[in-house]
């Protein structure tokens, strides 16, 4: 995500770099690569000129402190900016009406479909809500089958009426059938349309105005760029929507609809989609954002991630086994699981400081843990249960089993070993203030 536009606005605050003081010469000049950065990364040219013109204002304007270098200042004044141009705070979904209806629009192919199955897993999920996904796009062949096979995925029922060919008609009967049976959101697909087609935007006027919904999310392909800020523009014109998710961000994309559309269109993104899982959706937040574009991470995302997966009790029960040594293979392949819950592993190591820039050209496979799944898997139960037992003839038997070697089978052994001592001793107050004793003493001080 954004790595493009990192690379160059990393080259444009080079410029700066060594420099003791903060000019109009440099400043210029800096701004002058940043604004070619922004353009490059298809964000509009009203938006990227009027951007670098508040953030040369504002670093003309203050005084570079001794501990702080003109690069960082700069960087800082970026962040700032770059957080106000993308809305400043979180706008969240509302849901304060019972039933909550959110209508789901947007251009083909834009992933309108998956985030309707997406949101409604979140909101059930994340928010303890009981969403009721309606069938509304009458026209895409399989677009029902899609959303029944999203839903029973995700343990979301699916309204559609195979009969009819009204989408004004199916909108309104799920509605009905969401208040009959106690359901508190209501989230209705649509078919995809271009803004030029006049009967179909008529269409969707017409959905809006016969279901009143609380909510109308224009879901935009992050793919597309600046031409997806101009059809934002173009439905903004007919339906006023509530808010904008950006699909695919996880796709190799500029990243110029993410830093345009608020401000040509003046309304909130309110969801990014980051990858084809369920889970693979975020509330967007432009101050997170606005740090990862300038490869700053995003910590607060990777721990509300971890704690989404985070069981108190299992933890609390794993770390008593930890306590007692009794840490095993069924534990190791559950956090591993766990893990992977949480999303694209590029994305999640991108999300820790200085980490993003370092493994950018770095292909991270989301397939790296099938070979450990496969060895652990290939242990009969006991053995998971028992790792102290896995002799030499095991770890062949294993190895076979596994579709791996027995140097692979003996390296996973050795690092699950490792890592239990390690565990051992962290869980262990005296142990951990016993190896810090023994720690050489740091360099300063009184001698």
């Amino acid at each position: 995500m954004f790595e493009n536009l990192q690379d160059k606005l990393d080259r444009a605050f080079k410029v700066l770099k060594g420099q003791g003081t903060i000019t109009e010469i440099n400043v210029a000049e800096t701004m002058k690569e940043i604004r070619k950065a922004l353009l490059d990364a298809d964000v509009n040219y009203k938006t990227a000129k009027t951007f670098t013109d508040d953030v040369k204002q504002k670093a003309l304007g203050q005084n570079v402190l001794t501990s702080v270098s003109p690069g960082q200042l700069l960087t800082k004044i970026m962040n700032d900016e770059l957080t106000e141009l993308m809305g400043g705070s979180v706008t969240e979904v509302d849901l304060s009406a019972n039933p909550t209806v959110i209508l789901i629009a947007g251009l083909n192919g834009a992933g309108k479909t998956t985030f309707s199955g997406k949101l409604a897993n979140f909101l059930k999920t994340q928010k303890g809500r009981k969403p009721l996904l309606v069938a509304g796009d009458v026209y895409r062949p399989a677009a029902i089958d899609q959303l029944q096979v999203l839903g029973q995925q995700i343990g979301v029922p699916v309204f559609a009426n195979l009969e009819s060919k009204d989408p004004v008609g199916i909108a309104k009967e799920g509605i009905a059938e969401a208040k009959k049976n106690g359901h508190n959101v209501v989230i209705v697909d649509t078919a995809g349309r271009l803004a030029v087609d006049e009967e179909m935007m008529n269409e969707i006027a017409a959905v809006k105005a016969n279901t009143n919904p609380h909510e109308i999310l224009f879901v935009v392909d992050s793919m597309t760029g600046q031409d997806a800020v101009n059809t934002a523009k173009a439905f903004n014109d007919r339906l006023d929507f509530t808010g904008v998710v950006l699909t695919k961000l996880d796709g190799d994309t500029r990243g110029g609809a993410a830093l345009s559309i608020k401000s040509v269109v003046n309304k909130p993104i309110k969801f990014i989609g980051t990858g084809e899982k369920m889970e693979a959706l975020d509330v967007f937040y432009p101050e997170r954002m606005a740090s990862r574009i300038l490869g700053m991470g995003d910590v607060v995302s990777l721990v509300e991630r971890a704690q989404q997966q985070f069981d108190e009790k299992q933890a609390a029960e794993l770390q008593k086994k930890i306590r007692k040594n009794k840490f095993d293979f069924n534990d190791f392949i559950g956090q591993i699981q766990q893990i992977k819950k949480m999303g694209n592993m590029k994305d999640l190591m991108g999300m820790i400081p200085g980490v993003g820039k370092a493994i950018k050209d770095v292909d991270i496979d989301d397939n790296a843990f099938k070979p450990i799944e496969a060895i652990i898997q290939s242990m009969t139960p006991f053995e998971r249960e028992n790792p102290d037992s896995i002799n030499p003839s095991r770890r062949a038997r294993i190895a076979n089993g596994s579709g791996t070697n027995i140097q692979e089978v003996n390296k996973l052994i050795k690092q699950f070993e490792d890592m239990r001592k390690v565990m051992k001793q962290f869980s262990n107050p005296a142990a951990m203030a016993k190896m810090m004793r023994g720690m050489p003493k740091a360099p300063f001080g009184k001698k």
